[in-house]
């Protein structure tokens, strides 16, 4: 078993512990397997009340899925044309995963404490009780990687307060704790000096008898703060109303219409993300909130991932982000009048491969 991840018992509660703070303890595709087959054991498990998952250290719950090693599988295993095997199954399993806890049937505890973004939302999101401390930093930057949001950002975002999520899916804004417990992101806020300590009291409620769920909320009951000012709230006026629009086009032309400096600033980010990100993620936002459950996005966003696979974005983005650093993307098309709505329509469409399920 890889160190990348590790897995514990104790009380009838067990802790997963995403192990590669160097890497911010981004997701790789053993950690998806293996914590995958735990989560299945410990549904089963009468012995086991509750689980947490947790990052190691103080910088990083997670900082998502590790997007490089899927963009060096498609590089040097298929000379940068087309998906990979890896590509594929990542998303597959990784989705799979994202499912698994959202119909965990005990609680699933996340400590946010620190960067969470991507695929790290993915594996605390769709779970029972979400806790941030002062160190989170929250965001969906993957418009900004010629991606999207996913991991269920189709299913989360569009249910969050007004089109807060909208906002959120498209510029990769950041929340801080207070942001995030104020759009119901995260569940409760709990200093990081006061989860010292936070598993054993946890666990020994859990032994002590208490059913699960209430030892949960009992413990954070006793540790949980006031998160403090939304720092979005002077500005939800401008967010409800400019991101309404069911076309990019109208977004843009609403946040110049408004005239204030966030809005201003907002559509300056809007305009540096890769545009075939931004008109995917928005169809995606208005598919998903007329979706009736989870899995119905997830095929969506399967579908989606596999387009960008054999897509320009992707790659470009990567590299200019992470493999260059120089932060300077060629987007293909270059503007946003430039993806029409066949090019949107083809990235909805099933891949050849075959497409996403739960069986």
């Amino acid at each position: 078993m890889t160190e990348e991840i590790r897995f514990s018992t104790a009380g009838g509660l067990a802790t997963v512990e995403l192990a590669r703070p160097k890497a911010l303890n981004a997701l790789t595709y053993p950690m998806v397997q293996q914590m995958a087959d735990k989560l299945e054991a410990w549904e089963h498990d009468d012995a086991i009340g509750a689980v947490v998952i947790k990052g190691e250290g103080e910088r990083a719950f997670c900082a998502g899925g590790d997007v490089r090693a899927v963009w060096k599988s498609v590089m040097e295993d298929m000379d940068g044309k087309g998906p990979s095997e890896l590509s594929k199954v990542f998303f597959f399993d990784e989705y799979r995963l994202n499912h698994q806890i959202h119909a965990f049937s005990k609680p699933f505890v996340a400590l946010l404490d620190g960067v969470t973004m991507g695929g790290g939302v993915g594996v605390s999101i769709h779970g029972s009780h979400r806790i941030a401390t002062e160190r989170l930093m929250f965001a969906m930057p993957e418009t900004g990687i010629g991606l999207f949001p996913d991991v269920g950002g189709g299913w989360f975002l569009p249910r969050l307060p007004g089109e807060t999520g909208t906002y959120l899916a498209l510029t990769g804004a950041r929340l801080d704790a207070a942001g995030a417990c104020a759009l119901g992101i995260s569940t409760h806020f709990v200093p990081s000096s006061r989860l010292e300590g936070f598993e054993a009291q946890l666990a020994t409620a859990i032994a002590g008898g208490s059913p699960a769920r209430a030892a949960v909320n009992d413990v954070l009951e006793r540790l949980a703060e006031p998160a403090g000012e939304d720092p979005l709230t002077p500005h939800r006026g401008t967010i409800d109303t400019c991101f309404k629009a069911n076309s990019v086009e109208e977004v843009l032309d609403a946040l110049a219409a408004d005239g204030s400096d966030f809005a201003r600033e907002t559509r300056d980010t809007l305009l540096a993300k890769s545009p075939t990100s931004l008109k995917i993620s928005l169809e995606l936002m208005r598919r998903g909130r007329e979706a009736s459950n989870l899995a119905d996005v997830l095929l969506l966003e399967y579908r989606l991932s596999q387009a960008c696979m054999a897509g320009h974005d992707y790659y470009e983005g990567i590299r200019a982000v992470l493999i260059d650093k120089d932060h300077a993307p060629k987007w293909r098309p270059a503007t946003v009048a430039e993806v029409g709505r066949d090019i949107v329509a083809a990235h909805f469409s099933a891949p050849a491969s075959g497409d996403w399920s739960l069986a």
